[in-house]
């Protein structure tokens, strides 16, 4: 007989207690806590099929000498932009997490993932949409073929509008939210991937709250975890997002997936980013940028030219700022507005940057070089609609706050990279040869960065060779150095 118990869960990171708590004592939040009435079955438990080669997990501890491991190839898929932030595509049996804001693409990514994939079997399973919404994506995304096919089939594939030779003939749909229903038809179809869209549709019958609820995907998420685990399937969950940016449901969702990935972009702009946050398989800060299009998701397989805008005259406050997001570097146009406060309390504005960090900019600026912006507005923004946390972009966005509290234009083909410090000089900065050669690499003449950057190299036996770049090399030692040469 199943035994039906009643608890309570803080909505904000799943925290479970006996009674109602006003305070959750987890995460220090009020009035987080919900009742739910949780009914577990010990007799129905969810069964999938495994292979008979599936090794069990040991009962007793096990040296780690001693434990065998035969390295496995990843799964690569055709989207390069997609293998680079998993850290060099799928790995088997793991489980990722994508988070986003509603329309912003995580479902035309996932679709677009699924039946992009060949030789593989891949079950698409849905809770939000129907056959037919989904087959009227399919045909979105599509480039080619008949609009008028006949839909009817669970297999996509036989009314997909993608050209013969290029059509994923193991594609499957599946419209289902019941967890047992779901691993019946895994068992039966035996899939290589695994789409779930998303996971708060999902419920399962062991616990008896709403679909959404903090126990239910807590339960499902652990299901398809071991799922995953046991039949080295790999399994992509798209999650919903609160109003605070923050993935829905309790925060041990995003500790047990071994992967969550962040989907970000402005609606009103045509380009999205795919973020790691956390990686088990490889490293934590890279990053994938899409242009949406009419017909799907298109890589971009070079950012810098579509972050740098085209200028006919040159502009005061305006810079360019070589970055790195991963391995990857890029060039990003940064602006800033200098203006007279007109509300007696100066404005301070930054949009893709630390705030905070600006902060300490304006006082370095102020205290070492003398310029008063105590009573002045200021505005930073970081063109693309990306935000930058690399401490590299300091020395872009202090000459960009100086060319427009002075209203001198920057030359053009004149890129920065440099940290400031609260004295005032420019230190180094990490992988300065690859920003170099992007900037050499878009036809810039000249960048600015810390002479530091010489000793460092030299030390680890890598001085860099400044001969073998085209682009004039600027060593500067300090900010007041830096503005002597622009601006005289």
């Amino acid at each position: 007989m199943a035994k039906t118990r009643i608890a309570y869960f803080c909505q904000s990171c799943g925290f479970e207690s006996v009674k109602w708590l006003g305070k959750c004592p987890s995460c220090q939040q009020w009035n987080t806590f919900v009742e739910e009435v949780i009914e577990k079955d010990s007799k129905s438990v969810p069964t999938w099929k495994v292979s008979s080669t599936t090794q069990q997990r040991a009962s007793k501890p096990i040296e780690v000498a001693d434990i065998t491991f035969n390295e496995e190839h990843r799964l690569l898929t055709p989207d390069k932009e997609f293998n680079r932030v998993l850290g060099g595509g799928i790995v088997a049996g793991s489980l990722v997490l994508i988070g986003g804001e509603p329309g912003i693409g995580k479902s035309t990514l996932m679709l677009q993932l699924a039946l992009n994939m060949p030789n593989l079997k891949v079950l698409y399973i849905s809770g939000e949409e129907s056959e037919r919404q989904i087959k009227m994506r399919s045909e979105r995304l599509s480039e080619v073929g008949s609009r008028n096919a006949e839909v009817g089939s669970k297999d996509l594939n036989s009314a997909i509008n993608i050209p013969h030779s290029e059509i994923n003939k193991g594609c499957y749909i599946l419209t289902e939210t019941s967890t047992q229903n779901i691993f019946k038809q895994i068992e039966e179809l035996e899939p290589d991937l695994v789409i779930v869209d998303s996971i708060q549709t999902l419920h399962s019958s062991h616990i008896e709250s709403a679909p959404g609820s903090v126990s239910q995907v807590r339960e499902c998420t652990a299901e398809l975890l071991r799922f995953a685990k046991e039949s080295s399937t790999p399994v992509f969950l798209i999650g919903h997002i609160t109003k605070d940016g923050m993935i829905a449901g309790p925060k041990i969702l995003e500790h047990m997936v071994d992967t969550v990935l962040q989907f970000e972009g402005d609606r009103h702009h045509v380009y999205r980013i795919l973020r790691t946050i956390k990686n088990r398989f490889g490293s934590a800060s890279e990053l994938g940028i899409y242009e949406m299009l009419g017909e799907g998701l298109r890589e971009v397989s070079n950012p810098s030219e579509i972050l740098l805008s085209q200028r006919d005259e040159p502009l005061s406050g305006i810079t360019i700022s070589a970055t790195l997001e991963g391995m990857r570097p890029m060039l990003i146009e940064t602006q800033a507005l200098v203006s007279t406060s007109v509300y007696g309390t100066p404005q301070r504005n930054a949009n893709g940057f630390d705030t905070r960090r600006m902060s300490m900019l304006l006082a370095v600026l102020e205290k070492r070089c003398g310029f008063n912006l105590g009573a002045k507005d200021v505005f930073l923004n970081i063109t693309g609609g990306i935000r930058v946390e690399d401490p590299a972009i300091d020395l872009g966005l202090a000459a960009a706050i100086i060319s427009s509290h002075q209203d001198i234009p920057i030359p053009f083909k004149t890129c920065f990279a440099g940290e400031i410090g609260l004295s005032g000089e420019i230190r180094a900065v990490n992988r300065v040869e690859q920003r170099i050669a992007e900037a050499q690499k878009l036809g810039f003449e000249r960048i600015f960065v810390s002479k530091y950057n010489m000793p460092a190299a030299a030390q680890d036996k890598k001085r860099i060779d400044l001969s073998r770049y085209k682009v004039e090399i600027i060593m500067v030692a300090n900010i007041e150095e830096v503005f002597g040469l622009l601006f005289g």
